[in-house]
């Protein structure tokens, strides 16, 4: 199992950046993903999550409007467009996924795979 995040880098205030995570070595299909994200002053937090099975999404309370997550089945990507960034989002994103059959998780449970991360900096 193997999931690999991409699209982090520099960005300024009030751009937009597309994050991916390629998923590999299971059955995409059962799985349910979120996107993390973890600065140095805050514990690790839930951005959005999606469940493959039928695209429900949830977001966290501040991202709503400016994040959208999204499953390319085909490609088998996760993707996470995210506009209007702050400073404060500049954080580590994580990829994870995890077989669960309830609403799709921000925190609420323990993933079961985990990408390394992609560095998000945004500057003003």
């Amino acid at each position: 199992v193997q999931l690999v995040e991409s699209g982090g880098g520099l960005v300024q205030v009030g751009g937009s950046l597309r994050l991916s995570c390629a998923a590999s070595g299971f059955d995409f299909r059962s799985y349910v993903f979120t996107w993390s994200r973890q600065s140095p002053r805050k514990a690790r937090e839930g951005v959005a999550c999606v469940a493959n099975s039928d695209g429900r999404t949830r977001y966290e309370a501040s991202a709503v409007g400016r994040v959208t997550i999204s499953v390319d089945k085909i490609k088998k990507r996760v993707n996470l467009q995210m506009n209007t960034v702050r400073e404060e989002n500049t954080a580590v994103y994580y990829c994870s996924a995890t077989v669960w059959d309830k609403p799709c998780p921000l925190d609420e449970i323990d993933m079961e795979h985990w990408g390394t991360g992609t560095a998000v900096t945004v500057s003003s």
